[in-house]
């Protein structure tokens, strides 16, 4: 696994069909350190204390990864959710982000909710959560579509296995809708838009993130 980065870094570069997305499960569950496991609780207290419905369970780890013969084969293991939150270390869990393009090229935006544990109050692009047990990363960027907007796409694809600071790891895809797809946010979004195919006309919510993910996907 590569060593903590100061900024994000790509581990692995598609794109990938979904079923080049190939997802190896281990059945021994990830044990943290004793801190780790301390800084977990101490942060789901903390969204507790502020009202969030956020609750612990088990995700995915990233424990090793490969690119062979075109497809994404992935290692993983099943690790507490709530390390994601451990500042500084999220002990490589693996979430997927599926940004969502429509018919006319325009990007899915939407503001996330106050009491989310992740972003809140700022702007993000389509849908994202974290990996399931047992479940591929690929599966992922379409089951949480469809539960944060309520639409199936017409496409996806894999384009990034991405590894962030806080050693946090994200499975990023593409999506596109057909044409007439009407989307309707969930709970975790208090406002939503469609931004321009054009990355230069984007609103000032838009930050600097957003468009350099954007435009590296545009110049895939």
């Amino acid at each position: 696994m590569a060593p903590p980065a100061s900024a994000p870094a790509i581990l692995a570069r598609g794109p990938w069909t979904p079923e080049a997305v190939v997802a190896h499960w281990r059945e021994d569950e990830y044990a943290p350190p004793a801190d780790r496991s301390a800084a977990a609780d101490a942060a789901i207290r903390a969204l507790q204390d502020r009202g969030s419905p956020s609750h612990d369970g088990l995700g995915a780890r990233l424990a090793s990864h490969r690119v062979e013969d075109g497809r994404l084969v992935l290692d993983l293991q099943p690790l507490r959710w709530a390390l994601r939150l451990v500042e500084g270390d999220a002990s490589l869990s693996l979430s997927a982000l599926c940004i969502t393009r429509d018919s006319e090229g325009r990007w899915l935006a939407g503001r996330r909710a106050p009491w989310l544990s992740s972003w809140p109050g700022r702007w993000a692009l389509g849908a994202g959560g974290a990996v399931d047990p047992g479940e591929s990363p690929a599966h992922t960027l379409v089951r949480e579509l469809d539960e944060e907007w309520g639409v199936a796409p017409e496409r996806v694809q894999g384009e990034a296995l991405v590894l962030l600071p806080q050693q946090m790891v994200m499975f990023v895809g593409q999506a596109w809708l057909p044409a007439g797809a009407e989307v309707t946010r969930d709970p975790e979004h208090d406002e939503h838009a469609w931004w321009p195919a054009d990355v230069d006309a984007w609103p000032d919510e838009a930050d600097a993130v957003l468009r350099r993910m954007v435009r590296l996907l545009a110049g895939a």
